[in-house]
């Protein structure tokens, strides 16, 4: 563990999986040295790439393991620009002291209209029709098609995306139905079902909007499926390990569904271009896309703005407001005075032992602000002075600091 004092232009910042250029405008313009790649890297070329960076930016498609962190001793924070944290091993972080960022709100909008638009085309059976059309087959037919409103719509996970899907159904004239492991205030008119068996065994729409811990995988097998009402419709744009792609598939074929809409799956290609297979593919009104839920350009954009943002406050003012791993800090800039911020861990007297330590070196406190999360805890320190190097060396020595910077 060193001590990390960098002015901006000392700061690599390396952007991974295409990440929007506005991430790069906003870290560029505070100074920082911004490298950007379009792609994912292997896990030998990461590990080598990772000795010499400060600020890493990846997406869904990056895996950081214990084994990226302990390879990488300058990384002060990681951008997930993406909602999903799974891909990231939380807990190294935090004992490495990498803050840990992400976008929890930004693509919210783009996931619920493409889980609209797709209900609509499944209940149109518009798969069907435009394959027709592109066949040359024409069939104005309107068995089996079906207008939303008034239909039950099922969402299993009552966050971000599954509260707001929530109300812009209810304005379809859609009757809502939700299901959550947590204790989740419903919007609208929308009614809590108290088990996943009731939700699904009263709605004739089921989607799936849970998060990405490793509770939740293989939550949706034949068992679920077995238990949704026949002729009923399932979307996944949540996790593609939440779902038996096998079962899936059987009950299509049986009737049992008569429409799924995935656009998350178990295995996915690494980059544009590369062979994707999928149990599913073939199938009638069934629709597949890849992983595009948050892919509009507006959310992307937003993204790119709102982590390169955090990163940018955290590396400048030490403010760790909405990190996933460390203690959540709101911080004034720091106006003029010198600020050190601490990661640590969260034991007993830390900060007696750290503000003993300033009171034998005569320093003044002028503002201190103090976090825990777990395991680890977060300190803030504002001084009118510079800290001095013994004082400094001594913070290093204590065993319980983890990273110290000086700002």
């Amino acid at each position: 563990m060193t001590l990390e004092r960098q002015s901006p232009q000392d700061i690599r910042v390396l952007l991974l999986e295409n990440i929007h250029p506005d991430a790069t405008a906003v870290l560029s313009k505070a100074g920082y040295q911004v490298e950007t790649s379009d792609r994912a890297m292997a896990e030998a070329e990461l590990l080598e790439r990772l000795a010499q960076v400060d600020v890493l930016g990846i997406r869904s498609n990056t895996q950081l393991t214990a084994s990226a962190f302990e390879a990488a001793p300058h990384l002060l924070a990681v951008g997930a620009f993406c909602i999903g944290t799974n891909q990231i091993d939380l807990s190294s972080a935090g004992a490495h002291g990498t803050a840990v960022f992400n976008a929890p709100f930004s693509n919210t909008r783009s996931v619920v209209e493409l889980v609209l638009a797709e209900i609509i085309a499944l209940q149109r059976g518009l798969t069907d029709k435009t394959r027709q059309m592109h066949e040359g087959i024409w069939d104005k037919s309107a068995k089996g098609s079906h207008e939303v409103r008034g239909r039950r719509l099922g969402i299993v996970g009552y966050g971000n995306i599954g509260s707001q899907l929530s109300v812009l159904a209810e304005s379809l004239g859609m009757s809502v139905w939700f299901y959550d492991t947590a204790d989740k205030l419903s919007l609208g008119n929308a009614k809590r079902c108290s088990s996943l068996e009731e939700l699904l065994e009263s709605v004739d729409i089921v989607t799936l909007h849970v998060d990405g811990r490793p509770g939740n995988k293989g939550m949706f097998g034949d068992a679920e499926l077995s238990h949704m009402v026949p002729e009923s419709i399932f979307l996944n744009l949540s996790r593609g390990f939440v779902v038996d792609h096998s079962a899936l598939r059987r009950h299509i074929e049986s009737g049992h569904l008569v429409g799924a809409a995935i656009d998350v799956f178990p295995n996915e290609p690494k980059r544009r271009g590369e062979p994707f297979v999928s149990e599913l593919q073939g199938l009638p009104n069934v629709i597949l896309t890849p992983h595009v839920g948050g892919s509009t350009e507006e959310a992307q954009q937003d993204i790119g703005r709102f982590v390169a943002g955090k990163l940018h406050d955290y590396l400048a003012a030490g403010s760790t407001s909405l990190s996933v791993n460390l203690p959540n800090l709101v911080l004034p800039a720091v106006a003029g005075e010198f600020r050190l911020t601490h990661v640590h861990a969260n034991v007993p007297g830390v900060l007696a032992g750290v503000n003993s330590l300033f009171a034998s070196h005569g320093m003044n406190i002028e503002g201190q602000y103090l976090g825990t999360r777990g395991d680890i805890g977060y300190v803030i320190t504002d001084t009118p002075s510079d800290f001095p190097r013994d004082v400094v060396s001594a913070l290093q020595e204590m065993s319980y600091t983890i990273r110290l910077r000086v700002l």
